[in-house]
C-alpha cells in the first residue's frame, strides 16, 4: 500500500485545479494521444474505495444501518478475538487554505424576504429522496478545486465513517439574487439531485447557512474535460468516439426523464478518475414533459438553428449540440465559429454552413452531418448514434449501455 506522502504526490499530479481561461484552442494544434500516468493506478483504487455511495444513505437507511451494526457488534462480542489488521492509510485531501471562512467575511450579504425563502435549500427536507441533515462542520475540508461565478469548490471528506470524498461547492445567495437567477439555481439543483447515471455528475445533497448554499457533488478525479482539450488541441478519433458514446448514453437517460440539457459543451463536462465522461452543469437544463420550449439559452457556438431563429425547440437541441461536440473534439474548434463576430456565427448556424476538414474520417464525417441537420426531426436519434459504425468501431470490448436508476 502506498504511503500517505506518495498518495499526496499522486493526487497533486492530477488536473484538479481552478477553472481555466476559456479562450478557445487554436484549430492548428497538434493531435496527441493522452497517456495515462502509471502512478494513477493506486489513486484510482483509493478514490473508488472512498468515493461517496450511490445513492448517499438517507436518514431512514442510516437508522437501519445502525440497527444492523448493533446486532453485528453483539455477534462479534461472542466470537474469540482475532489479530488486529494494520490500519490502511487515509486518502489525502490536501491542505485547506481557509478559503470558506476568509471569503465569507468580505463576500456576500444576508438575504431576506421571498429571496431568503426561495434560497433556503436543504436536501434533508426535500419532498423526494430526502437526505440526512448536513452542516459545514460535518466535513474535513481539503485542497481547493476551483472557483465558480458564485463561490468556491473544495475537496472534502465526511467526518463520519467511512469518510467519503466529495467536492463541496459554495454559492453566495446575495450574488444569486443580484444576478436574478434564483429560479434557475433552484431548478438546476432539483434536476441534478434526482439524476442517477454513471455519466452524469451526482449531486448527493445540499444545505445552506445565512449567506451561502453548499452543494455536495461527486468528486471528478481527472477534472475538467476542457483542460484536456486545451492541452492537446483536439482529440484522436478513438478518444472522441468513446466520449460521444458516453454522451449519447447520458443524453438518452436525461431525455427519458424529460430533462433537456440545452448547454452541452466541453466546459460543462468533467472526467472521473478512470477517465469516464460526466455531465457536470445543469444551469440551463429544464424539466419539460411536453418537450417544447422557446427560451433562448445556452452557448452561441452550440445553439441550433431553431434557437437562433427564435422558434420552438425540443430535446433535439441536444442532438445538434452532440454533433457540434463531435466536430470540436476532432477539429479543436466548433464548426460554426466565426471570428468576425456573433452575427456571422448566427448566420452560419442558420444556414448550416458546415465545412468539415479533410482530416476527418468518412465515418466521423457521416455522424457529424447526420446530427447537424437544420430540421430537428431529421437529426439522427441518440439510439442510432450509439449504433453508428464510427461509435461501434472504437467502443471498448464489454462496453454496453450504462445502467442507471
Amino acid at each position: 500500500m502506498a504511503s500517505v506522502g506518495q498518495i499526496t504526490r499522486q493526487i497533486s499530479a492530477l488536473e484538479i485545479s481552478s477553472k481555466p481561461n476559456t479562450t478557445r484552442p487554436a484549430t492548428t494544434a497538434t493531435t496527441s494521444q493522452h497517456q495515462k500516468k502509471p502512478s494513477q493506478t493506486n489513486v484510482s483504487k483509493l478514490l473508488s474505495k472512498y468515493a461517496a455511495p450511490n445513492p448517499f444513505p438517507s436518514s431512514t437507511s442510516l437508522q437501519k444501518t445502525a440497527s444492523t451494526q448493533s446486532l453485528a457488534k453483539n455477534a462479534e462480542a461472542s466470537r474469540p478475538p482475532s489479530p488486529t489488521r494494520p490500519k490502511q492509510p487515509a486518502f489525502d485531501i490536501g491542505r485547506y487554505d481557509g478559503g470558506f471562512e476568509i471569503e465569507n467575511e468580505t463576500r456576500g450579504e444576508k438575504v431576506t424576504g421571498q429571496a431568503a425563502e426561495d434560497l433556503a435549500l436543504d436536501s434533508s427536507v426535500a419532498a423526494y429522496r430526502p437526505t440526512r441533515e448536513w452542516h459545514l462542520t460535518d466535513f474535513d475540508i481539503g485542497r481547493p478545486l476551483g472557483k465558480g461565478k458564485f463561490g468556491r469548490v473544495y475537496m472534502v471528506r465526511t467526518k463520519r465513517e467511512p469518510h467519503y470524498i466529495l467536492a463541496l461547492k459554495c454559492l453566495y445567495k446575495s450574488e444569486i439574487v443580484q444576478s436574478r437567477v434564483e429560479k434557475q439555481i433552484r431548478r438546476e439543483i432539483e434536476i441534478q439531485q434526482n439524476l442517477r447515471h454513471p455519466h452524469v455528475l451526482r449531486l448527493y445533497g445540499y444545505f445552506h447557512d445565512e449567506k451561502r448554499i453548499f452543494l455536495m457533488l461527486e468528486f471528478a478525479g481527472k477534472g475538467e474535460l476542457y483542460k484536456q482539450l486545451t492541452k492537446y488541441g483536439c482529440f484522436t478519433e478513438k478518444r472522441s468516439s468513446r466520449y460521444i458514446d458516453q454522451m449519447a448514453d447520458a443524453l438518452m437517460y436525461l431525455h427519458s426523464k424529460h430533462v433537456i440539457h440545452r448547454d452541452i459543451k466541453p466546459e460543462n463536462l468533467l472526467l472521473g478518475i478512470n477517465g469516464e465522461l460526466k455531465i457536470g452543469d445543469f444551469g440551463w437544463s429544464v424539466h419539460a414533459p411536453g418537450n417544447r420550449r422557446k427560451t433562448l439559452c445556452g452557448t452561441l457556438d452550440y445553439l441550433p438553428p431553431e434557437m437562433v431563429e427564435g422558434r420552438e425547440h425540443s430535446e433535439k437541441v441536444d442532438y445538434w449540440a452532440l454533433g457540434v461536440l463531435t466536430y470540436e473534439f476532432i477539429c479543436g474548434a466548433p464548426p460554426f465559429e466565426d471570428l468576425s463576430g456573433y452575427n456571422a456565427t448566427y448566420k452560419r448556424i442558420a444556414r448550416v454552413d458546415l465545412k468539415i476538414p479533410s482530416k476527418v474520417s468518412p465515418e466521423a464525417r457521416d455522424l457529424i452531418t447526420k446530427l447537424l441537420q437544420y430540421d430537428p426531426e431529421r437529426r439522427l436519434p441518440l439510439s442510432e448514434v450509439r449504433k453508428h459504425p464510427w461509435i461501434v468501431k472504437y467502443r471498448s470490448k464489454g462496453h454496453s449501455t450504462a445502467s442507471a436508476a
